[in-house]
């Protein structure tokens, strides 16, 4: 399961984990064995995204904020995050009995406001707001149930 400390509620099943391990690459051949499993290194992130918090705050029976960065960036650059969001997608459409590739989407947007010092922010002339903008795009409520909100 997850070695010696106490499971997260962020922590992946079983079930969970047989879904994801083919999508999670393999140890690369050549150099010292890894220290950390590919299944605590994934449910790393999954604790990262549903508390918030800095990298370097996570919680110290996970494996090194250092690691879980470096492997969290890899895998960013190589598509492993959008396949497995991907293939999770895909998994939940049929379970609901839609077609796995979506075929029309919503998108909407918010703008809130933002203090004047705020680095990111610009003025949205049709709601006469100052502040940030956010778009969301969803083709239904389909996201997996088990994946951290």
């Amino acid at each position: 399961m997850c070695g010696l400390r106490t499971r997260y509620s962020t922590d992946l099943s079983d079930p969970e984990w047989e879904i994801l391990r083919s999508l999670v690459p393999a140890v690369r051949p050549g150099g010292r064995p890894a220290k950390h499993t590919r299944r605590e290194i994934l449910n790393a992130p999954a604790n990262w995204l549903r508390s918030g918090c800095a990298w370097r705050l996570l919680s110290h029976d996970l494996p090194p904020w250092q690691t879980v960065y470096h492997y969290w960036w890899r895998w960013q650059q190589e598509g492993v995050w959008e396949r497995m969001l991907t293939t999770l997608r895909e998994r939940e459409r049929v379970q609901i009995g839609r077609d796995p590739t979506p075929s029309a989407a919503i998108v909407d947007s918010q703008s809130v406001r933002a203090g004047e010092r705020g680095d990111l922010h610009g003025y949205d002339g049709g709601k006469k707001v100052s502040g940030i903008v956010s778009a969301t795009c969803s083709s239904t409520p389909a996201a997996p149930s088990w994946w951290p909100a």
